[in-house]
């Protein structure tokens, strides 16, 4: 992966995320980047031979809370605080997608 980044590529990676970047932020991000992509290249040569692998990073002798069922909120006090409502029970949200 290469590490050198220019000015350029940040700006096409910020038109694929549809952000505006002034030069300033552009230059910022340039550096930023870089050595991000640098820290992350050097994790390559970390040895991890005898290191096990993990299915969670956490401790495993600790358990999870127990599944109990219990009531949970009528319809009537789910939309009790809802800015708008339907009259068959549901919320009503702003469209969000064109």
């Amino acid at each position: 992966m290469p590490t050198h980044l220019t000015k350029s590529d940040i700006k096409k990676i910020a038109l694929l995320a549809h952000l505006d970047l002034t030069e300033d932020e552009a230059e910022l991000f340039t550096h930023q980047l870089a050595k991000i992509l640098e820290y992350a290249e050097s994790l390559k040569n970390v040895d991890t031979k005898n290191v096990n692998a993990t299915w969670h990073p956490g401790n495993p002798s600790l358990s999870l809370r127990p599944d109990v069922l219990r009531s949970s909120l009528t319809q009537k006090e789910a939309l009790a605080n809802a800015p708008e409502k339907t009259n068959d029970g549901l919320f009503r949200v702003p469209k969000v997608i064109g």
